[in-house]
């Protein structure tokens, strides 16, 4: 299975043809978006970037295929004008004997991993920084923001295939990869 991993779209739609791009190009069969899919909150953005609604028909578009989590800037309100599921707190996915756990990163992350530390891997995002990370049993990947990557860091998303997933910047380059057995 191609999964791609994207977080932090914060309403903003420049990046969303490069990721449509994405999905098309690597038949991508599972599309998961780990929380903040809404603008709210202190960025400094240009009101012409930001379409709540732009975001929305877009992740509609790929509803067959998608995994939504709640990230800490989505409301209720957001969820409930939302014609697709978006989940709370913390998901899994069982692929290729693998457990693949799904947050926003707000409450479940490495930088908080006395509260999770099971085995698998942990895909979240809401630090903006992508970045992997082993930690006993557990593998930490955050793919960071595809519209305000933080530190200098790239746009950036994640690819999930053949045990091996890869952290590519919004052009494709790669910017890591882990292969799990």
């Amino acid at each position: 299975m191609k999964i791609l991993f994207i977080s932090d779209i914060h309403g903003v739609y420049t990046n969303l043809d490069a990721i449509e791009n994405v999905i098309n190009n690597q038949n991508i069969e599972l599309l998961v978006v780990l929380g903040d899919l809404y603008y709210r909150g202190f960025n400094r953005v240009s009101s012409t970037v930001v379409d709540n609604f732009v975001v929305r028909g877009f992740l509609e578009k790929y509803s067959d295929i998608l995994i939504c989590m709640k990230g800490n800037c989505d409301s209720d309100v957001d969820i409930a004008k939302s014609n697709f599921p978006i989940m709370s707190d913390i998901s899994m996915i069982y692929v290729d004997n693998k457990c693949i756990y799904l947050s926003h990163g707000d409450k479940y992350s490495y930088e908080k991993r006395d509260k999770f530390n099971n085995k698998g891997i942990l895909m979240y995002g809401h630090y903006h920084i992508p970045s992997i990370k082993k930690d006993n049993n557990m593998i930490y990947i955050n793919v960071g923001s595809i519209s305000f990557p933080r530190d200098n860091s790239p746009y950036s998303y994640c690819i999930y295939e053949n045990n091996k997933f890869t952290l590519y910047d919004i052009e494709g380059n790669i910017i890591d990869s882990i292969i799990v057995e």
